[in-house]
């Protein structure tokens, strides 16, 4: 149940955050926010994966 949920979330991620990947977005002059989103991806795709 808690992967499921893991795995939803993480598809909506997906669709509505953006990918700071693809835009090759410099860690080192990121902005709070976009630190806090790439976070949050990190911390729900690990879950997802578990």
């Amino acid at each position: 149940m808690k992967k499921l949920f893991f795995k939803t979330l993480s598809r909506a991620n997906k669709m509505l955050l953006p990918s700071y990947t693809k835009r090759r977005l410099d860690l080192a002059r990121a902005s709070k926010i976009q630190l806090a989103i790439i976070g949050w991806r990190y911390y729900i795709t690990s879950r997802a994966l578990d």
